[in-house]
Formats: structure tokens, sequence, C-alpha cells
């Protein structure tokens, strides 16, 4: 299995641009490329997704174990020529001293060469000591290569160039020049996702030629090739195959610009343990379809408030459907929705009132990172009795706040990292509706995608 790692020094060095334009342009050269993400993340995941031609998967080995994420890559890598996975933050960045998370920990573990991305601002000489520094930090890590990035100019490119070759000997397999065309649109949580970028695709052909151009591709195509072989993992478990005599269950999910944040392997696990999934446009359809299950994932909801507001038709509906006792399960902007209204900016509109609160939109995040939630078995599909409380690791990222909570809500989980609704309890019950700030994965440690589907066969069959 060919394979790499992108990592940087630091955050914000570029190195998702760099990964995009890699997937795209190696892919314009015929080659079958597999992205990969570590930790959380739905946003560049998208964009790598798009620019390769196939779902980009996480890797995050706080949620899972090791044995977990070989297996995990193994299994996607089917069929393709070459695997990136683009890391997150800087490479030995992680949760704790030892890095038992961090990209190099990935790299690692996948015995993926590492490709370092270099922010060139500012430097020429002192370029090498950062390289070597993180050459000699772990020498069980192999950097094969650089990639400059954000380069001044040809004699920039020079004097760098020949500081990393004097005193490194990593080579140089790229500079790419400092460009506005190797930008894509920011906002509160990061880059614009490609969901809901109109010229998406014209933005991630105009980075793949900058790269093309920029970045010897046979060098990196070689450094990938000399990645040695994979031990073999075992299969993952993410939940038991549904009989065939079962018929599966339909589950309308959202799917559109204002809710796209879906892990592609948490949507597979859903339909591995029999879920049928059925898409609607919270913004354009007026009807939702006809369903036994719903799930409205993270986005945006905040950024077309208005326009969700408008669809007053759907947004009756799904009310009607909460009400009636359809199962259902909504993640941070699905939330948002499901509440009496959004305020952002001095501006507020009503959405669809399932919940008895109201959001609030703040400049700053009110919860982001992992978080540990407790289950307190009052979740409409906890874990049955006999397992006991359980211990969920997942994440969450949100600038707004859940306000004017009618009293005597019930939650599914107790708080014991993180935020969620209030700093003390997350996942909202309401007749067979969990909504939670938290983002859960479908990992061995906690299989949600088949215990929701599960509980959504037991409604259907006792209706």
């Amino acid at each position: 299995m060919n394979r790499l790692l992108i990592s940087a020094a630091h955050k914000s060095s570029g190195k998702t641009m760099v990964s995009i334009g890699l997937a795209a342009a190696l892919r314009a050269r015929g080659e079958v490329v597999q992205p990969f993400k570590k930790g959380p993340d739905y946003i560049d995941p998208l964009w790598l997704g798009l620019a390769a031609g196939r779902p980009c998967y996480s890797l995050d080995p706080y949620l899972c174990g090791a044995q977990e994420i070989r297996a995990e890559f193994a299994r996607r890598m089917g069929g393709a020529s070459i695997g990136i996975v683009e890391g997150n933050k800087g490479l030995y960045d992680g949760m704790d001293l030892e890095g038992s998370n961090s990209n190099a920990a990935v790299a690692a573990l996948l015995g993926a060469p590492v490709l370092l991305v270099v922010d060139a601002r500012g430097m020429t000489r002192g370029v090498a000591p950062l390289v070597l520094g993180y050459q000699a930090f772990d020498r069980g890590i192999r950097i094969a290569g650089v990639i400059l990035n954000r380069v001044g100019g040809a004699r920039h490119e020079a004097k760098l160039r020949a500081a990393i070759a004097h005193y490194t000997g990593v080579p140089v397999v790229g500079a790419v020049q400092e460009d506005e065309g190797m930008t894509i649109v920011e906002r509160h949580l990061g880059l614009v996702p490609s969901n809901e970028a109109p010229a998406a695709r014209e933005a991630v052909d105009r980075i793949a030629a900058r790269i093309a151009s920029q970045v010897d591709l046979e060098a990196v195509l070689a450094i990938a090739r000399e990645a040695p072989p994979l031990p073999l993992a075992a299969p993952l478990e993410r939940g038991a195959v549904p009989r065939r005599d079962e018929a599966p269950v339909r589950v309308a999910i959202a799917r559109d610009a204002a809710f796209g944040f879906y892990y592609p392997g948490d949507l597979e696990a859903l339909e591995e343990a029999g879920a049928e999934l059925v898409a609607f446009n919270a913004l354009t359809d007026r009807r939702l379809p006809s369903a036994d299950g719903l799930f409205i994932g993270g986005g945006f909801p905040e950024t077309h408030m208005e326009a969700l507001a408008a669809n007053e038709e759907l947004r009756s509906e799904v009310g009607a459907a909460i009400e009636a006792g359809v199962p259902a399960y909504a993640e941070c902007g699905g939330l948002m929705y499901l509440a009496r209204g959004i305020e952002w900016d001095g501006r507020r509109a009503p959405m669809v009132g399932a919940i008895p609160a109201d959001i609030v939109m703040h400049r700053r995040p009110v919860g982001r990172g992992y978080v540990h939630l407790r289950e307190t078995g009052r979740g409409p599909w906890a874990a049955r009795p006999a397992a006991g409380p359980q211990t969920i690791r997942a994440h969450e990222f949100h600038y707004s706040s859940v306000e004017n909570l009618a009293p005597g809500v019930e939650f599914a989980y107790e708080v014991e990292r993180g935020h969620g609704i209030d700093g003390r309890h997350d996942g909202i019950v309401h007749r067979n509706l969990l909504a939670s700030y938290a983002h859960l994965r479908a990992v061995e440690g906690n299989p949600w995608a088949r215990r929701f589907v599960d509980f959504i066969r037991r409604c259907k069959h006792a209706a």
C-alpha cells in the first residue's frame, strides 16, 4: 500500500491546500488516490474527497485503538494506488506529553513516510534547524521530504533549498510560491465546506494546477512507494449484520448546504446495520421523504437560517414527525435546527420548535475539542441495563449555546469532559429524539449507528 502522511511544523502552515492540491494533481495523472484525515474534522475531508474523487475517511487515535486504525486504513485502500493522510496541527502536537494521539503516532502506526510542509515566510537559513529538530525529536518517524510553502520568490527559494540540503539531507520535493490562488474562503469553523462553495470544483482545479507546477509529483510518488508493508489487521467489528428476514429501515437524512457534517464511515455503518438512507434538502424540499427514522447532522444552519425559516412546510413536517414519536437523532447543527429559533448578530429566525429552547450564536467557541460522555440510561437508544452506564468519547465544536431550556428536560449524557449543553449535560431527550452538541463516531468502542438502527427497527415493529 503506497502511502504517506502530510503534516507541518505548526497549524496554519498551508498543509490542507497542499494536500488538496496533491490529491487532485495525482488523480489527474491517473493515480487512484484515497484520502484520509487525522483527527476530528468534517470540512477538510469534504474538500479532500472532492479533490480525490473518493470519500475521505477519518483516522482518530483518541477515539480508536491502534488495530482499528490499521484495519480502517487497509479497508479503505482497496483499489487505491496511493493513500494520502492529512494531519491536523503540527506533526508532534497531541493531547498528552507522550504524543500518543499525535500525527506522528498515526504515521508510526501506518509506517507512513512524512512530507513536512514548512511555512517559509520570514525564514532563510533558519529553516535548517527547524527541519533538523523535527528529524531528531523522534527517530522512529521518517521525514522523507519537505514542501516549502508561501515562498517569497526564486531567490528566497534558492536560499531555503541550499540551507536544507547543506544541513539536513532531507530532499525538498516542492516549493509553493506565496499566491492568493492557493486559498479557500474561511469563516468561524475554518474553510467554507465544499458543499456550500459554489465554485468548489474550480477552486480544487486551480490549487491542483499550482501544486502540479511547483511540486515534484514523481518524487512524491517515489516516497509513497517506499512505505514498508503494512501488518495485517483484523477486520472491523462495527455491528452485527441484520438478519436476512429483516427489511431495511428507511432513514431520512438532511444533506444540503446547511447540513453536511457526516463521516462517510458512519453513514456506511448505518447502511451496514440495515438502514436505507434517503436524503432530503432542508432548504428546498417541502415534504419529508417517507421514512422510519430521521437523522440531521451538523453543519451551518446559522448561515442559512433565513432560508430554513422560510421553509415552513418542512419545519412543520419535521416537528410533527418528532411529536409523533418517529426515532430521530440530531447532532450540533441539527440540534440548533430543532430548537425554537436561532439568534445571530442581532437577527432571529424561527426553527422547528421540537426542542423547548433557543439557540444563541457567540463570537467565540462555547465548546470545542474531545468530550467524554457518561450515559444516564435515559437516552432512547442507550446501552441495555445489563451493560451498565457507558462512557463515550466524542467531539464537539460549536459557537452556539442553548438558552431558556424548559425545566424538566431529560438528558442522555452527563458530561465528564467538555461542555455539551450546559457544562454538565448533553443529549436532550424528547419522545424518541436524541439531540446533542456531541458528534459521535461509529467505532468499536461506540457502535452508535447499529444501536440507532436497532432502535428504529424496534419502534417500527411496535407500531
